[in-house]
């Protein structure tokens, strides 16, 4: 039997329905980047193309590197929505960042390091990645970019072999939401710095699992979760601290220490650095709990607490030392034990890993009250979901690293 055939208003309102339907979300794997430590800056970078690096930066707003043959000229007009998120951050540092925007949009990159900036154009250019499920690099990918074309003398202080810096805030033309609207994979991405060997950047969701894979499964599932704060005209992650603990103790600070200023993430930053009214008490807290004057020796700069090494029992953590954990809103910690606490300055001396910052008075609102740095972060799994802003956090299991994901294996 014929089945009849649909008129062609049946045809329109079919095509209607269709066109009316919420687009699925996208089915896209997640884009990895390997993540390298440069042992000279204590920096972090990712390889782009063609042997070229970039310094990631927490609170970097851009995507910007040294001008290049192949970039394709942008023209974004002053109006443009790419002017609007390349101006949303403009360093302090950088005077020349307020000259109001005439005709063609210009950007002001700017060095982390040093501060200095200049003002560029915006081209489109491209790097290359690749795919992963969260166990092995799949499918090699080029990502789409806007970035600032920058002059090289704005390189110094990086890294020998670094042409430029990937933003990671959540600006609109940071490098999650560009490889998100590239790959239309969610606002997310996942950090697991390394201590030495390569590190992982996840971008878009997913799982990551770390060799060996029998002892540990994705580890994802393991991660607590605390908001993550933006402020006004500020391209920082801030996270909600109400107290410092040594050995589960809170250590005791003067009303608002923690508030006044907040407490926020800092690839910039080698070392977690405390403002004065808040670095005395941790610091005078830690002395006492570990109660070893016996083996302290003199200070090396940067760092004040130091001990002979051969006299602090080791553990299966490493040095048997107070943990000193960050306590987040809702009773969460996030707890840093010997392996982020401690550095080992030269073979027979450890030293807390914690700096006093300068030129900050005690308790000034207009400073971060801390800054975590990248030696407190290493081979802990960092999620930051910029969709529903909040942070993931966890220690990579002791069995393992972040610099031990499998990217040799490949489907």
């Amino acid at each position: 039997m014929e089945m009849p055939r649909p008129t062609p208003l049946i045809l329109l309102a079919t095509s209607l329905l269709v066109l009316a339907l919420p687009e699925p979300a996208s089915c896209a794997y997640p884009v990895l980047i390997r993540v390298a430590k440069d042992p000279a800056t204590s920096l972090y970078t990712i390889p782009t193309r063609d042997g070229h690096n970039h310094v990631i930066d927490l609170a970097g707003p851009l995507l910007w590197s040294t001008c290049a043959s192949d970039h394709l000229p942008a023209a974004f007009s002053c109006n443009d929505t790419e002017c609007r998120h390349a101006n949303a951050y403009r360093a302090p540092s950088c005077r020349i960042a307020g000259q109001p925007c005439k005709k063609q949009c210009k950007a002001y990159p700017y060095n982390p390091i040093t501060g200095q900036c200049a003002a560029a154009n915006l081209v489109h250019t491209r790097f290359i990645a690749n795919t992963t499920d969260g166990k092995n690099p799949l499918q090699q990918v080029s990502v789409r970019a806007v970035a600032a074309c920058a002059p090289r003398n704005i390189l110094a202080s990086l890294p020998r072999d670094v042409t430029g810096v990937a933003g990671l805030s959540a600006s609109g033309l940071a490098l999650p939401a560009q490889v998100a609207a590239s790959h239309r994979v969610s606002r997310k991405f996942m950090l697991c710095l390394p201590r030495r060997g390569e590190g992982v950047a996840i971008f878009g969701g997913g799982a990551l699992f770390l060799l060996p894979e029998s002892s540990m499964g994705d580890l994802t599932t393991t991660l607590a979760f605390t908001p993550l704060r933006s402020r006004k005209d500020n391209p920082l992650y801030y996270i909600p601290v109400q107290g410092i603990a040594v050995n589960q103790v809170q250590v005791p600070f003067p009303a608002n220490a923690l508030t006044a200023g907040g407490v926020v993430l800092c690839t910039r930053v080698a070392y977690t650095a405390l403002r004065s009214d808040v670095y005395r008490p941790v610091v005078d807290a830690f002395d006492r709990a570990l109660a070893r004057n016996d083996a302290k020796v003199p200070a090396v700069a940067p760092f004040e607490l130091c001990y002979r090494s051969s006299m602090l029992r080791n553990r299966l953590l490493g040095y048997a030392v107070p943990d000193i954990a960050l306590v987040l809103e809702g009773g969460k910690s996030w707890t840093f034990v010997s392996s982020n606490s401690m550095v080992d300055v030269n073979s027979q001396t450890a030293c807390l890993a914690f700096v006093e910052m300068k030129g900050v008075k005690a308790g000034d609102p207009s400073a971060v009250a801390a800054v975590v740095g990248g030696f407190q972060m290493e081979n802990h799994l960092l999620q930051f979901d910029l969709e529903k802003q909040q942070l993931g956090f966890a220690k990579v299991p002791f069995s393992s690293a972040c610099s031990n994901f499998n990217f040799t294996k490949t489907q």
